[in-house]
């Protein structure tokens, strides 16, 4: 599969206006609208990783909810997203909230990745995929199974008996115990983020039943 492929499709289908952002802003959004954070290249971290490495960070992370968003500097799906994710990531990081960048990047572009993540204000650790894309993309979409709710994205909703298929952005969301809540494809608006991850922030953890 090729990540570019994917995420050239899915720009195809998304349009957005200066208008309507514009409109997002007044009527409240702030939060996503608002300034990112002053961070130097050199303060950011970026760590190689690979499916296994993510899944294993999952479990250990002692997060009530973990998500994850892979994304490339090319992909303008993902850059367009990028501010609303890092929003939700810094508000609701002191209720529970851990969330995992992993840059589709090659390792050469990694000075490009950095640049891009000083930017956009994300001063807590971000990842770098260190494997093939296929193995990357199988090793990510094995705990799908019977995980994708009705409510889905209808372009999740039409493989909900297969795996995720290497389109970006893609994210993930994980409970308390690592078991995987939520996913879907596509660019995504800040109050999407927030509605989601709220809704797994605000259920009980259960100690028993689920695995990754």
């Amino acid at each position: 599969m090729d990540f570019m492929y994917y995420c050239t499709r899915f720009m195809t289908g998304i349009r957005r206006s200066v208008a309507r952002g514009l409109l997002l802003c007044a009527a409240g959004w702030f939060t996503a609208c608002a300034p990112a954070k002053t961070v130097r290249v050199e303060d950011v971290r970026v760590t190689p990783v690979t499916s296994a490495d993510i899944q294993k960070a999952v479990r250990d992370s002692g997060a009530k909810v973990v998500l994850v968003n892979v994304w490339a500097t090319w992909c303008e799906p993902c850059r367009q997203e990028f501010p609303g994710l890092v929003s939700v990531a810094h508000k609701y990081q002191g209720q529970g909230l851990k969330v995992l960048l992993v840059s589709a990047d090659l390792q050469a572009d990694l000075p490009a990745v950095k640049k891009f993540l000083a930017e956009r204000g994300v001063e807590f650790p971000a990842y770098l995929k260190a494997e093939k894309d296929q193995e990357f993309i199988d090793g990510m979409g094995k705990s799908r199974a019977g995980a994708i709710p009705s409510s889905a994205p209808a372009e999740s909703r039409e493989r909900e008996t297969g795996q995720w298929e290497g389109a970006l952005p893609a994210t993930f969301l994980y409970d308390g115990t690592g078991k995987l809540r939520d996913f879907w494809e596509g660019e995504t608006a800040f109050s999407v983020f927030e509605q989601r991850v709220v809704k797994i922030l605000g259920e009980p953890i259960k100690t028993t039943g689920g695995t990754p």
